[in-house]
């Protein structure tokens, strides 16, 4: 099959072999595949990654010398099934799965995996337990984001809403839009969003921000307090760049809680004293549990997630080395989605 393959830090589209399905397992047509920016930060932090993983404990590891395929927010087609694989799916039915292999003894993260292809190629094997068929009538595209979306919903499950908080969302790229689709959804309000980009702002009023701020004109927090008054303060770090997280310390009101969901691959530093000081609380989030992967597609069927508006392009294998480039500037896309079959 044909993928587009990291190899040496870099993206080339190759022929590989195509995966076999085991039992248990399903083997997939990719329909569609949204381009991560972790997939950004894996092309350029490979090292990185997978020294941290290591060193938390993770129960996956890549090789980045080593071939990858990535791609973990798809769509995907049954193809066959694996011996002694029972399943009330069929040939031919939609899928989304969390991107999840269960090969004993291992569990393989589809699209940062050595021996199995994520979604930048033309075919995947799923866990067959893990597979959610995609309601009639949801264009497949949209089912799709379906895993980046639960990621804005794991985030704000985490974050334990109070009726009475007034959430702040630091950086309106995916992980942000998706946390404010997510907070949209579980009815809170009002919701603050800032970014610098004009793009990302009109995106995030369109998927449910009632204030959008650009913090060249003034700073998030004084944007946030025109709001919220006294109301306690949740703010979502989406970002993920080195500096963010001390500097939301800095200026957060007291007692307030960050929750931070973007992705910082460098160093960082924070005053403890800071946090002491003003009895912040400080939470990391990573992904989302299954029932928010499935409440996640559940809300896009029923119309309550909009994801329409978050595709900004479509590319097939050959062009995605340079939607990786074009990503790098978050005025021109938002999510660009790989198309295997698309000419």
């Amino acid at each position: 099959m044909r993928a587009v393959v990291m190899r040496s830090s870099k993206l080339v589209v190759d022929t590989v072999p195509d995966p076999v399905p085991g039992p248990g397992e399903a083997l997939v047509r990719t329909l569609a595949c949204g381009i991560c920016g972790s997939d950004l930060h894996a092309l350029q932090h490979a090292d990185k990654m997978v020294d941290s993983a290591r060193e938390s404990g993770a129960p996956f590891l890549m090789d980045p010398s080593r071939d990858i395929v990535m791609g973990h927010e798809f769509c995907a087609e049954i193809l066959d099934f694996g011996p002694n694989t029972s399943s009330r799916l069929k040939a031919g039915d939609r899928v989304v799965s969390m991107p999840l292999l269960l090969r004993p003894p291992r569990i393989e993260a589809v699209g940062y995996s050595n021996d199995f292809p994520g979604g930048y190629g033309e075919l995947m094997l799923l866990t067959a337990g893990f597979l959610l068929e995609v309601p009639n009538g949801l264009a497949t595209e949209h089912a799709a984001l379906t895993e980046p979306m639960a990621v804005g919903l794991h985030a704000v499950e985490t974050a334990k809403m109070q009726q009475s908080d007034v959430p702040l969302v630091i950086g309106c790229g995916p992980v942000g839009l998706a946390v404010i689709a997510a907070l949209k959804l579980k009815g809170i309000e009002p919701i603050v969003a800032s970014d610098f980009s004009p793009m990302r702002r009109r995106l995030a009023a369109t998927l449910g921000a009632h204030v959008v701020n650009d913090p060249a004109e003034q700073p998030a927090i004084a944007a946030w307090q025109q709001i919220a008054k006294l109301r306690p303060a949740v703010i979502f770090e989406c970002v993920g760049v080195p500096g963010m997280i001390d500097r939301l310390m800095k200026d957060a009101p007291r007692a307030a809680r960050i929750v931070v969901a973007g992705v910082c691959m460098e160093d960082d530093r924070i005053r403890p004293m800071m946090g002491i000081n003003k009895e912040l609380s400080l939470h990391f989030v990573l992904g989302y549990q299954p029932h928010e992967f499935a409440g996640t597609l559940n809300a896009i069927a029923d119309g309550r997630i909009d994801v329409a508006p978050l595709i900004t392009d479509r590319v097939d294998l050959d062009q995605v080395p340079g939607a990786f480039e074009t990503l790098r500037h978050p005025d021109a896309q938002a999510k660009i989605l790989v198309v295997p079959g698309r000419h």
